[in-house]
C-alpha cells in the first residue's frame, strides 16, 4: 500500500488489485452533506446522531471535521463527523467493513494532527478504527449501546399519574435529574448550573416531559429529529420511584405522542449492559437495530483523552 499525491483536496491510498480509496475533508460541510446524506438515510435509525448534524439549523460547524472515503467509482464507503471537543462519529455504508477505508481516514486524521478524544460506531467498526488509529494497546472500550426502534407502542398497563411538558416552576429538580441521568448512563457529567442552563433551553419546547403521581416521578426528553423518526433520551427516574412502572410509562407515552405528530418511529440508545432498561424498552415496542461501541483514545500516560 502506498500514498499518492494531493489532488484538490484528497488523497488516494492505492490498494491490491489496483482499485483505489480516496480520502476527502470538506471545507464546506453542505458539499459533505450532499455527498453523504443518501448513503445516511439508508439506514436512518442507525445514523440519527449523524444525520441530526446535517439536519441541524443552529449548529456553529467552523471547527467540525467532516470527511468521507469514496472507493474509485465515487460511491461513499466511510462517512465520519466529530465535533470537538467529542467523539468522532462514524459509518461504513451498509455496514460492510473496508478495512482500507478505515486504515485511510485513520492515517489521514492522525497525520493532519487530529486529537481524537474517542469514537462512537457500531461496535466493529469502531474497535478497527481504534486500533488504527490509536495503536493496539491505546485506546479503552468505554460501554456498548443497543440502538432500538419503535414503529408501534404496544399495549401496556400505565403506571398511576399522567404525562405533561416541563414547566419553569420544575427547574429545581430537573437538573439535577439530568445530571444523574449522565452519571447513570456514564456519559458526560456537567456541574449544576450548566446542567441548568441547558435544560432551560427545552422550556416551552414541547420537548421535555415529566410523569406525575401526585408530584414528578420520572421523566423522558424529545432529543433530536431524523426526517422520519424522533430520538428520545433522559430518560430517568430517581431511585426511590423506580419499579413502579413509572419509566416505561413515560416513555411509552412520549414514544405514541411522537407517532401521532406524523414522525414514522422513535428510537433511542440503551446501554447494553442495563438489561433492566433495554428489557423495559422492549415491553413498549422497542427492539434492537444495532450496537454502537463507543471507545476512547488513551493519553501516553494512559488516561483518557
Amino acid at each position: 500500500m502506498q500514498h499518492g499525491q494531493w489532488l484538490t483536496n484528497a488523497v488516494y491510498f492505492v490498494i491490491a488489485g489496483g482499485d483505489t480509496v480516496k480520502f476527502e475533508r470538506y471545507s464546506d460541510f453542505d458539499d459533505f452533506a450532499k455527498d453523504t446524506y443518501e448513503v445516511l438515510s439508508e439506514n436512518e435509525v442507525q445514523n440519527n446522531l449523524l444525520l441530526s448534524f446535517i439536519e441541524s439549523k443552529t449548529a456553529d460547524r467552523a471547527n467540525w471535521i467532516s470527511a468521507a472515503v469514496k472507493d474509485n467509482s465515487g460511491e461513499v464507503v466511510l462517512t465520519a463527523v466529530c465535533t470537538p471537543p467529542y467523539n468522532i462519529v462514524m459509518y461504513e455504508t451498509g455496514n460492510k467493513p473496508n478495512d482500507a477505508a478505515v486504515k485511510l481516514l485513520a492515517d489521514e486524521l492522525r497525520n493532519s494532527g487530529e486529537s481524537l478524544p474517542g469514537v462512537l460506531a457500531e461496535e466493529g467498526l469502531a474497535g478497527r478504527f481504534a486500533e488504527a488509529y490509536g495503536g493496539k494497546g491505546r485506546f479503552v472500550k468505554h460501554m456498548s449501546m443497543n440502538i432500538m426502534r419503535l414503529d408501534k407502542v404496544n399495549d401496556i398497563e400505565l403506571a398511576s399519574g399522567s404525562l405533561r411538558t416541563m414547566r419553569e416552576e420544575d427547574m429545581f429538580f430537573v437538573p439535577y435529574w439530568e445530571r444523574a441521568f449522565s452519571v447513570d448512563c456514564n456519559v458526560e457529567v456537567f456541574d449544576i448550573p450548566t446542567t441548568a442552563e441547558k435544560v432551560r433551553k427545552r422550556i416551552g419546547k414541547d420537548i421535555h416531559f415529566i410523569w406525575e403521581d401526585g408530584h414528578p416521578v420520572s421523566q423522558a426528553a424529545h432529543a433530536r429529529n431524523t426526517q422520519n423518526g424522533a430520538v428520545i433520551n433522559s430518560v430517568y427516574t430517581p431511585p426511590f420511584y423506580r419499579n413502579k412502572g413509572y419509566a416505561s410509562s413515560v416513555v411509552a407515552m412520549l414514544s405514541q405522542r411522537l407517532l401521532q405528530q406524523n414522525y414514522k418511529f422513535c428510537c433511542l440508545f440503551a446501554d447494553t449492559s442495563n438489561p433492566v432498561s433495554c428489557g423495559i424498552y422492549r415491553k413498549i415496542g422497542f427492539f434492537d437495530v444495532c450496537v454502537f461501541g463507543e471507545v476512547r483514545f488513551l493519553s501516553r500516560h494512559g488516561a483518557t483523552r
